[in-house]
């Protein structure tokens, strides 16, 4: 399928993907030089269909009103093809994003914090060194998978990208260019993983540095309090580092207090807010 002629950063990386790979539900709407795209989720509830919708270039390009009318043609072929929720991100959401969304019937859902840290971190503390015990670290192998999924899919259990992963999601997700089981930090104890830091590599543009991103990390709720996660983000930042990558990010809910908590004493500070908004569009 070819591209439409203009900018798609800002659709976000679910819908590039369907770009590439196109669901035979999805559907693109252009307006002048403006573009919006919705498509099928990648995570699926059980009870509603979930879909996910985006637009391109930013309103500061566009216009309000136009954001506005390609989002309500996304909405009408959700309605058309069964209802379902919908999802709309921006990053480094404005105004004028919410403007665009409130006028399309979207209501403001979610926020991410996107925080960065420059690598490598300040000389180690008492409180950052490891103190748990039986706990072993290791590179990803093909027979974690299952354990690994089970893992990530208790750790986000309701949330809606994240969780409810199935095998093969997380398969798609490993065949994905970027993958590299050296980068899919596995936290092991007695025999059984009880978390993981995946990491991803970015690649220098013209507007940031090469970067390592902390993509997932999850622990087992059996193991919440145990200091894992601070272990493995540690040594997921560490592996950035012998890698040659001197910038790392990752993105946080704004409202998981603990987690913000955490990556501010390791030195990482909030660099953009993205914004969720989301629909309930009722079959046509």
């Amino acid at each position: 399928m070819a591209r439409p002629p203009v900018r798609l950063d800002a659709l976000g990386e679910p819908l590039l993907r369907d770009l590439d790979d196109p669901d035979p539900r999805a559907a693109g709407f252009s307006s002048r030089d403006a573009y919006a795209r919705v498509a099928p989720a990648a995570v699926q509830s059980p009870k509603r269909r979930a879909w996910v919708v985006g637009y391109s270039p930013g309103v500061a390009t566009i216009g309000v009103g136009t954001a506005t009318e390609l989002l309500m043609q996304a909405l009408a072929h959700v309605a058309d093809h069964g209802g379902g929720d919908v999802t709309l991100w921006r990053a480094g959401a404005v105004p004028d994003d919410d403007r665009a969304a409130a006028g399309a019937g979207l209501d403001i859902d979610r926020e991410l914090f996107q925080m960065r840290v420059l690598l490598p971190l300040a000389t180690l503390g008492d409180h950052d060194r490891d103190h748990t015990s039986g706990v072993t670290l290791r590179d990803f192998r093909l027979g974690d998978a299952a354990a690994v999924l089970a893992v990530n899919n208790a750790a986000f259990s309701g949330h809606a990208e994240q969780g409810n992963w199935t095998e093969a999601l997380f398969a798609a997700r490993r065949r994905e260019p970027w993958f590299d089981p050296h980068w899919l930090l596995v936290a092991e104890r007695d025999g059984d993983i009880i978390g993981f830091n995946w990491l991803r590599r970015h690649p220098a543009t013209d507007r940031d540095p090469e970067m390592g991103e902390v993509y997932v990390i999850g622990v087992s709720p059996h193991a919440h309090g145990d200091g894992i996660g601070r272990v493995l983000v540690r040594a997921g930042l560490t592996r950035i580092v012998e890698s040659g990558v001197h910038t790392a990010l990752l993105y946080v809910a704004t409202d998981n207090a603990a987690a913000v908590a955490l990556y501010r004493s390791l030195g990482f500070t909030v660099t953009r807010v993205d914004r969720a908004y989301r629909a309930e569009v009722l079959p046509s």
